[in-house]
């Protein structure tokens, strides 16, 4: 920093040396590249001088990254290794500007490797290259390779490349493996392991022959720069053996020999010069061996970096429009290139035709302007690196001229005032500025507070009073000189002088908040007051008014309450203070007061209530008064706890009626109980027929009993009340605010009921409740014109008469007096007859008309104030109306986002005019289920065919339907229409209920209540939030954010600026559009830390220990709240550890501070920063650095004699701490500790010279040696010593006797005492003390410079309430001694805290308390919490959270915590905001019941939380549900914005049940949920089978199955198959329908298809009813690439045995994978599979005859099957029988001749009974009845779970049935399938034949077997619908397999034992 000069000296400046400012220049310039680590702080600094001011801009790598500034240092807080690359500092001035060479910045760092595992391979006897895995690094790692796990170290086979390369020669098997390496980062000491590099050895087993040399590695043309200490090649070669190989170097045609290393691989030249560049080449050979040789050759080169040879002058002139040259010339290798710069741009840049640069490097500037003038630099640079020269050219001949003079300004004290001063000129004018005689600022001076700006103006900063005056700025060069000059006037800054205090008043009376400021009196002020933020304006009524900056007040109420703002407004500077107005009044009574008695005494009520408004003053205690048996109200508790809302009234008489009341009771009175005297002077007067005119004065005071709340919406003073005469439930109550103005009130009643009789009332009330009302007035409404007559009809319709009748009006309106009727043919107005009628007739018969012609007739009812409303029809003469008939076809047309147009065709007028049209509608949700309601009605237009239906919601779905009315009455409701959707529309409202609260110093929070789902108009998806927010102030722009979320109910708006006011408004959008924007809100950020430094910073060393410093304010926008004070912080010296220093300086008008006691000589950084009670702000930067003035130094150190013998000593010292300066010299002094005190042996030495060799000494004598330090001010106080001439010394003993006293022993430090031991008989020189901290703690040393001669210190800077131990040790010249006995452990006292708990979260828990969260210190204490000023509460020290409780509702609070223990408190945390009287409700809502609707709907009903546990009006409520076995997928929210209780959740799953929870939120949030409730839908139809497939398709059967229906909404119980033919075959189409019971059965086998027919199949599914159907195709036959048939078809019949062959016939486009035989009984038109599955190689199969149905011929035929499907059937076998070869005894003969045996015993017994009956009464002979079948087969299974039906639409289906056409049905279609039992299974089943419409499915077809012989025989309607596996049944069933997904595939051969199924009973199924 240069100093002031001496006034002489500057007016020297003046007059002579105007034009000497100085261009600016480089200290220093940058040197070698640096590395440092990441992470790191870097600092660059840009040492540059010139004339002021200086400012500098550093670029990275040519690109700015800072602007110009007073900052010369660059700071990294972090290194990245982003930050590496090349530096430059560019300095400027007045003069010019100056780029600084390149500074090299390399970034130590490691990153991790990106590549995965690698592999190669080698042949064997190769050499085996391994890469290293990248890795990215700096500087490159060093590498360790690792084979195996194993540390790979070089060898003749290992080399490990420059490169990292790893290199094995003439591998073999072995050196296959797993490699890796760790790498290492030298700088950083990070190490990182590389991934796996797997090598293989190909050919391992291969003989190891001989294998020539080969270069692996070659060595690389290499580039060093001259001066570097080596330059390496390297070169690797190959062969085998290895042992023979021979790696030879050569430098033109010579072996070199030095610098080659191990195994000849590398060659290291050191200090290479010149003499070494060349061509090198490695030379591989194999040593007894003719193998060709191997070489490779490598360059050397040297490089030299820039240097010039010829050079600018540092100066150079120039006159205008002459030319000048400016020369340039460098050297180098290679020769560098040469580029100009002006004032550190470019010249390339600056494209200046002037500019030109010679053939020699030169530059010349021809025809010179005064804007040449600058710096012009000159770099030369090459691949070595850089050098730069530069001139400042200087242009003449320009006197100087002012473009800018000074003007006058007028500043406020402690601002900056800035003087202009442009000055043109050549060469560039020096600027001096002076005021009065001094020089304030030049380029060459630089004082406090005075700065000379770049354009040479002046910056004043701060101004005081003392600166007012005239500058003068003064401009010279060679050429002349100019001055101007300008005046600066100084106003005193405005500040209030008596700021506003805290109020408390009672309500109703006056609050003064006085507000005073002192300014200076040439400046006017103004005053401005502000209530939360908002201004508060003066009232019409006088009620708020401004008197000399104070505020009024006049009856104030619970609206005044909050925190006002004086702002005082003056040119002069503007103040503001803030204060709070509390208002409290009277207490409200106690709610909800209960009595209950008590059970087991008789003489005691309980009286619970709830807690009362306190008045916002705290309740003192309750008052319980009583009255008995209605007698007068006496106190009976006259001092109830506050806290207690419950009390036992004890005393009472035994069966006596008491009454009592609860008044509360606070600092204010007696709480308030309800008027008892109503309003007095009641007058109410009929304005009109729906307003009354109400006048009243109020009651008298006395009778008020209590204060009434004053403009307060919620309890308005006055209660006027309206009712009818005869309907008191229909009371109108209007609620007014009083009028201060006069004492008579005023106020009206409207919307009131035509000519009609009230009674009014008007009442007084206080918040407790109404008071007496007034005697009710009979008034009456004034008439009107009446309303239209009811019920208009006709009858009596005759050709030429008719009669019309009516009703009277519902609405008279007054009284009726007559009626008008009027009528005229329809068309005709000529026609119009009018007659008037008396208010008794209601009916009157029209004649003369004309038959059959239609007439409009109108009817109107008269009063007094005119003719009513008309009523008129139309009726056609002799024709009598009836009622219409419902309109029909409507049709919507252009649907509108609110409207939509209903063309319809009316229905049947009814003989009579239409009266109205009536269009109802389904809303939102449309079914069967869902209500109608009216949406229009269109009256009087009786020819209508189109209606617009208006008011329609946007983005809703709407179903209509109409009905049409007449004089008769309506019609029905016409067929519904289509369902239709509006469109979408932009939202038509803002949601509501926005306000905003401070969240924190840069953002609000900002709340609203979402839109209503019915008020989206439009996509839900795509509603969302758009909020803009602005500056109250209008500054700035306006920004918006959006919230996508259209159920989010509040948003945190971050980023704003601190302590500003804003204004918010919120709007709604969606996909079309947004909607209006709400009204505005006022909201402030919190005051926060200042975040802008004070400007201007100066300091200047007064002395060697002081320091002046002086600032400047805050800007305004940076304050972020009231300044309260600056702390000048962080002075220390500079780039020391020293822990900083503060010292606050308080209040934000003394802006300057002397620094005491500082060290001398000494450079400081002092940084300002300012604080507000928030915190501190930002510190000022740069920092200003200041070095006290020097001063004599301080004594020597460490002075010890290490070497003594008899007659000389060498004495050794250090320089002094405390230097006070720059060190000239030292002095050595010593003298004989016993010769004169005053005569020395004095010697100076140099300030280099620390030790010095006294000899010519006394043997075994004292001296003493004293050594003084010497700088500029003088010799400094000398160390002294005492050293023996011995040659016996020795180490000495430690110090004994280490004690502590007792009381001694503080907080933070404590007095230690010891006993000094022997010194050895060399003087001790100094103490170390060492320390341990208890319990684990190591030993520290606290201090190694405790004074020889010392036998007690202060240890300090110890820890409170903290155990330690001590020791020590001496130091003589010999050593150190051993350590001293430790000491006891010492506990040091405690201390108040040092640090505040840190406060995490502030969050309402009710409506008057806070739960407050902390982070405690590391050290036990307890924590205090302080809530605003005038509360605070104790918390234990853990748990670290604690409520708050008993606050005031509404209110603002800072919550402030501080530690504290026994000693103190610490200091106080930084205060948090919360705002209480807002609180989520605390319970869930109650009685949850969830009932079931329908089959997609459940109704929630509930009741809402607990009056008290609501925490304030609740808002709505969240309904969560989801299916209950689903939650994760399906669980949705449905949120009420309105306070029902009862909500219908739609749209659900069928069948399914569901869990609900509900909670209730507020403003403040959400409740927390309910336990959940379940509930289920009913079951609807199911959704259509999941999917349909076919398997086993045949030329007349296929397998048909199903999948589940994949939302079954109920229990499946069946299934419905309905098939047909695409197209007629024959001529014939017919639909077949087959119903399945039961939901396990999915599949079904159909056998009646005709080849190459496609079906169409469907199948649905049916719970309560059937589902939608699924739909697929299958066309029947084979398909493309199915096997040919099977030839040869044969049987053979073997005894028992049957037997088929066939041949194979083509197998189609793919193999043949097996074959199937199907079989057709004789009885039976139907093949159906006899046996599937055989193997592909099977040409024949044998089967039982026992297995088929005797009696019966059978025929065959094959199949084959591939993978494309089956085949073409083979043609038919013949017809085989399936009787087998009988037996001799059952031939013919042999049964006759056993008959013929059985009729002679016959006969032979008959003859013995007619012998046996002669001889008495023979009784008749009964003959057993023989049932027998006729003729056919026995009874056949009725597969009871199958219902078939088809429908013939013509006749000859297949072939198969008669020519009639007929409908089959197996059973009558009225029977349903539970209603078939066994008893009329056979009648039914043997009507007809199914052999036409045959179908089956696997667990009926082939399933019944023949009887085993000896069973009896049973009917076959015993089969059940699930296949049984008894056998008691005459068959037996086949058990078939299912495939998964419910397809059905048989089993394939039959079970070994078992039967063959029957084909021909299987058919029936």
């Amino acid at each position: 920093t240069r100093k002031q000069q001496p006034l002489s000296d500057r007016c020297f400046i003046i007059m002579h040396g105007l034009h000497s400012d100085v261009a600016p220049y480089f200290k220093t310039e940058p040197g070698r590249p640096e590395t440092h680590l990441e992470g790191n702080r870097l600092v660059l600094t840009c040492l540059a001088e010139g004339s002021w001011p200086l400012e500098f801009r550093w670029m990275l790598n040519g690109t700015d990254i800072t602007a110009f500034s007073p900052e010369y240092k660059y700071i990294i807080p972090s290194l990245q290794h982003t930050d590496m690359g090349a530096y430059q500092c560019v300095v400027r001035n007045r003069m010019g500007a100056l780029l600084q060479r390149r500074a090299e910045i390399h970034v130590a760092y490691m990153g991790n490797y990106v590549e995965g595992d690698q592999r190669k391979t080698v042949t064997q006897g190769r050499a085996a290259v391994l890469n290293s895995p990248a890795v990215s690094s700096f500087p490159r790692p060093q590498v360790t390779w690792f084979m195996d796990g194993y540390k790979i170290i070089p060898s003749s086979r290992v080399a490990i490349t420059l490169e990292n390369q790893l290199v094995v020669l003439a591998t073999a098997a072995t050196d296959a493996g797993r490699y890796y390496v760790q790498a290492f980062n030298e700088k950083n000491g990070e190490n990182k392991t590389s991934p796996n590099v797997y090598l293989n050895v190909a050919d391992a087993d291969a003989p190891a022959g001989p294998v020539a040399p080969v270069i692996v590695i070659a060595p690389r043309n290499t580039t060093v720069t001259a001066g570097v200490s080596k330059a390496t090649m390297e070169c690797v070669a190959n062969a085998r053996p290895v042992e023979k190989l021979n790696l030879v170097w050569r430098r033109n045609g010579v072996e070199v020999a030095s610098g080659v290393g191990s195994f000849g691989r590398r060659l290291t030249i050191v200090n290479p010069t010149s003499a070494d560049v060349g061509l090198y080449v490695c030379e591989a050979s194999l040593l007894d061996s003719s193998m060709k040789h191997a070489e490779a050759r490598a360059f050397l080169s040297i490089i030299e970096s820039p240097y010039f040879t010829v050079e600018p002058r540092r100066k150079m002139m120039g006159e205008v429009e002459k030319s000048v040259d400016i020369p340039c010339q460098a050297r180098g290798v290679p020769t560098p290139k040469l580029e100009w710069y002006k004032d550190a741009v470019p010249l390339s840049r600056l494209s200046n035709p002037r500019y030109k640069v010679t053939s020699s490097g030169g530059l010349q500037v021809r025809q010179l302007q005064p804007n040449d003038t600058g710096i012009f630099q000159c770099f030369a640079r090459n691949a070595a690196g850089e050098a730069q020269v530069h001139t400042y050219l200087d242009v003449t001949s320009m006197a100087p001229a002012f473009s800018t003079p000074p003007a006058n300004i007028t500043v406020t004290d402690g601002t900056v005032a800035t003087f202009t001063c442009q000055v043109s000129g050549a060469p560039k004018p020096a600027i001096v500025w002076k005021k009065d005689a001094q020089i304030l600022a030049s380029g060459s001076v630089k004082i406090p507070r005075f700065a000379l700006l770049e354009s040479g103006g002046l910056q004043v900063q701060p101004v005081v009073l003392q600166d007012m005056g005239t500058y003068t700025c003064y401009a010279a060069n060679m050429e002349g000189t100019v001055n101007a000059s300008a005046d600066l006037t100084v106003w005193s800054r405005t500040y209030i002088s008596q700021p506003p205090t805290d109020r408390r008043v009672i309500k109703g009376t006056t609050a003064i908040l006085e507000c005073g400021a002192t300014h200076d009196p040439r400046v006017s002020v103004r005053f401005v007051w502000k209530k939360d933020g908002e201004m508060v304006g003066q009232s019409r009524g006088g009620r708020i008014s401004l008197q000399e900056g104070s505020l009024h007040i006049t009856q104030t109420w619970s609206g005044d309450i909050g925190d006002y703002t004086c702002d005082v407004l003056s040119p002069a500077g503007n103040d503001s203070k803030a204060t709070r107005l509390e208002v409290i009044e009277l207490p409200h009574s106690p709610r909800h007061l209960q009595a209950r008695l008590n059970a087991t005494d008789s003489r005691s009520v309980e009286l619970l209530w709830m807690r009362p408004f306190d008045g916002n003053s705290p309740l003192l205690h309750y008052v319980v008064e009583l009255s008995e048996n209605n007698s007068p109200w006496r106190v009976y508790l006259a001092n109830v706890n506050p806290a207690l809302m419950t009390t036992v009234v004890t005393g009472l008489t035994p069966a006596r009626t008491y009454q009592f009341r609860v008044c509360a009771v606070n600092q204010v009175g007696k709480g308030q109980y309800i008027p008892t005297a109503p309003p007095q002077g009641v007058e109410a007067i009929a304005v009109n027929s729906t307003t009354i005119k109400f006048t009243w004065n109020p009651p008298p005071q006395q009778f008020i009993n209590g204060i009434n709340q004053v403009n307060d919406i919620s309890f308005p003073l006055s209660q006027l009340s309206a009712w009818p005469e005869h309907s008191p439930e229909d009371t109108i109550v209007v609620t007014i605010t009083p009028d201060y103005h006069g004492t008579r009130h005023l106020a009206y009643v409207s919307g009131l009921k035509k000519f009609t009789w009230y009674l009014t009332s008007v009442l007084c009330f206080t918040t407790p409740g109404n008071g007496p009302r007034s005697a009710p007035r009979l008034v009456q409404t004034h008439e009107d014109i009446p309303g239209p007559v009811g019920r208009l009809s006709f009858t009596e319709i005759l050709d030429t008469s008719l009669r019309v009748s009516w009703e009277e009006p519902v609405e008279k309106n007054g009284v009726i007096t007559g009626y008008l009727l009027s009528w005229e043919a329809q068309g005709k107005n000529q026609s119009r007859v009018a007659q008037t009628m008396p208010n008794t007739t209601l009916e009157y018969k029209v004649t003369g008309l004309t038959s059959l012609t239609t007439y409009t007739l109108e009817v109107a009812a008269i009063t007094a104030a005119g003719i009513g409303m008309i009523t008129s029809s139309t009726i056609s003469s002799g024709v009598p109306p009836e009622l219409p008939g419902p309109p029909s076809n409507l049709v919507i047309s252009k649907i509108s986002p609110r409207s939509a147009t209903l063309k319809f065709r009316a229905g049947d007028d009814g003989k009579t005019a239409i009266s109205k049209w009536i269009v109802e509608g389904q809303v939102g949700s449309t079914g069967e289920e869902e209500e109608w309601k009216v949406l229009y009605e269109k009256d009087n237009d009786p020819e209508a065919q189109v209606l617009e239906v208006p008011n329609l919601t946007p983005f809703t779905f709407y179903r209509f339907r109409m009905r049409q009315a007449n004089v008769v009455g309506s019609s029905k409701t016409s067929e519904p229409s289509r369902l239709i959707q509006t469109l979408q529309a932009p939202p038509d409202a803002a949601p509501s209920s926005v306000s905003v609260r401070t969240a924190s110093e840069t953002s609000v929070w900002l709340r609203w209540v979402p839109l209503p789902e019915t008020e989206y108009n439009g996509n839900p998806e795509s509603v969302g939030y758009r909020l803009r927010v602005w500056r109250a102030d209008q500054q700035g722009e306006v920004s918006t954010r959006v919230v996508s979320d259209r159920l989010e109910r509040e948003i945190t708006l971050e980023g704003l600026e601190e302590w500003t006011e804003y204004l918010l408004q919120i709007q709604a959008f969606n996909s079309i559009g947004p909607g209006p924007w709400s009204e505005p809100v006022r909201g402030r950020t919190r005051e926060s830390v200042p975040s802008g430094a004070p400007d201007n910073v100066t300091a200047e060393a007064m002395s060697s220990t002081h320091i002046l410093v002086t600032w400047g304010p805050v800007p305004d926008s940076e304050q972020n709240g009231n300044i309260l004070g600056y702390k000048v912080i962080l002075y220390r010296e500079q780039d020391s550890n020293t822990e900083p220093q503060v010292q606050v300086v308080k209040g934000n008008l003394t802006q300057s501070t002397l620094l005491r006691n500082l060290r001398k000589y000494v450079l400081y950084e002092i940084q300002v920063l300012a604080f507000t009670r928030i915190g501190d702000g930002q510190l000022s930067s740069p920092p200003v650095l200041e070095r006290t003035k020097d001063d004599v130094p301080g004594p020597p150190v460490r002075l010890v004699f290490p070497e003594v013998r008899l007659t000389e000593v060498r004495v050794v010292w250090q320089s002094p701490v405390d230097a006070n300066g720059i060190i000239i010299g030292y002095q050595v002094a010593y003298r004989l500790d016993s010769g004169e005190p005053n005569q020395f042996t004095t010697v100076d030495v140099g300030p280099n010279t620390k030790e010095f060799t006294a000899s010519a000494l006394s043997q075994e004598s004292a001296y003493i040696f004293r050594i003084s330090a010497r700088t500029q001010q003088g010799w400094g106080t000398a160390a002294q010593a005492v050293v023996i001439t011995t040659e016996i010394r020795e180490r000495p003993q430690p110090p004994l006797q280490l004690s502590v006293p007792q009381d001694q022993v503080q907080s933070r430090r404590l007095w230690l005492e010891w006993v000094p031991g022997r010194d050895g008989s060399s003087p001790v020189r100094y103490f170390t003390l060492q320390l341990r901290q208890l319990p684990d703690g190591g030993w520290i040393t606290h201090s190694s410079a405790i004074s020889h001669n010392s036998t007690s210190c202060v240890v300090d800077r110890l820890k409170p309430y903290t155990s330690y131990k001590l020791r020590m040790m001496a130091t003589n010249d010999i050593g150190d001694s051993k350590y001293s006995q430790e000491t006891d452990a010492i506990t040091t006292l405690q201390d108040v805290p040092d640090e505040a708990p840190v406060i995490q979260s502030v969050k309402p828990s009710t409506t008057t308390s806070v739960l407050v969260q902390w982070q405690v210190p590391y050290y036990p204490l307890s924590a205090l919490i302080i809530c605003g000023p005038h509360q605070a509460q104790i918390c234990p020290w853990s748990p670290h959270f604690k409520t708050a409780t008993s606050l005031q509702k509404y209110r603002r609070y800072e919550i402030i915590m501080t530690t504290y223990n026994i000693i103190g408190e610490s200091p106080a945390s930084a205060p948090v905001e919360v705002f209480v009287g807002e609180a989520a409700p605390s319970v869930a809502p109650q009685n949850i019941q969830v009932n079931t609707m329908s089959s997609t709907q459940l109704e929630v009903q509930w009741e809402p939380p607990p009056v008290e546990t609501q925490n304030g009006i609740i808002q709505g409520y969240k309904i969560y549900y989801w299916e209950i076995e689903n939650q994760n997928e399906t669980e949705k929210v449905k949120i009420l914005f309105l306070p029902e209780t009862s909500v219908r959740l739609k749209n659900l799953t069928s069948y399914t049940y569901y869990m609900v929870k509900l909670s209730a939120f507020n403003a403040a949030g959400d409740g927390p949920l309910s336990e959940p409730r379940k509930g289920r839908t009913l079951q609807a139809a199911p959704s259509a089978p999941s999917f349909i497939s076919f398997s086993e398709v045949t030329s007349t059967a296929v397998n048909v199955s199903w999948g589940l229906p994949l939302t079954p909404n109920g229990v499946v119980d069946g299934y419905r198959v309905v098939y047909e033919p695409s197209a007629p075959i024959h001529g014939v189409t017919k639909v077949i329908t087959v119903d399945i019971r039961g939901s396990w059965q999915r599949w079904l086998k159909v056998r009646d298809l005709t080849k190459g027919v496609t079906y169409c199949f469907r199948v649905q599914a049916r719970t309560i009813s059937y589902g939608p159907e699924v739909t697929a195709n299958v066309t029947a036959g084979p398909v493309e690439g199915a096997p040919g048939s099977p030839l040869k078809i044969s049987l053979m019949k073997s005894g028992s045995t049957l037997t088929i062959h066939w041949a194979p016939g083509d197998g189609g486009a793919g193999h043949v994978t097996g074959y199937a035989i199907e079989a057709r009984p004789s009885d039976e038109a139907l093949w159906d599979t006899f046996v599937r599955h055989l193997p592909p190689s099977t040409t024949s199969h044998s089967v039982s005859l026992e297995r088929l149905r005797q009696g019966v011929s059978y025929q065959f035929r094959v199949l084959a099957i591939n993978e494309y499907g089956y085949g073409e059937p083979s043609a038919p076998s013949a017809a085989m029988s399936a009787q087998p070869e009988t037996p001799f005894y059952e031939e013919w003969w042999f049964l006759l001749v056993l008959a013929l045996c059985g009729l002679i015993l016959l006969l032979l017994l008959v003859f013995g009974l007619v012998l046996h009956g002669q001889s008495r009464n023979v009784s008749p002979l009964l003959w057993p009845s023989l049932s027998v079948f006729p003729g056919r087969s026995p009874p056949r299974p009725n597969p009871a779970g199958l219902r078939y039906s088809d429908e013939d639409i013509c006749n000859n289906y297949n072939g198969a049935i008669s020519t009639e056409c007929t409908a089959l049905t197996e059973r009558p279609a009225d029977l349903s399938e539970s209603e078939a039992t066994d008893s009329d299974c056979e009648e039914d089943q043997l009507k007809h034949s199914f052999v036409n419409h045959y179908m089956s499915d696997p667990s009926y077809f082939n399933s019944w077997k023949r009887q085993q012989k000896g069973l009896k025989q049973t009917l076959a309607c015993s089969y059940e619908e699930r296949v049984s596996s008894d056998a008691d049944g005459y068959y037996q069933t086949v058990v078939t397999q299912h495939s998964v997904g419910g397809v059905y595939t048989p089993a394939g051969q039959p079970a070994p034992g078992s039967r063959t199924p029957i084909t021909g009973f299987s058919s029936f199924v």
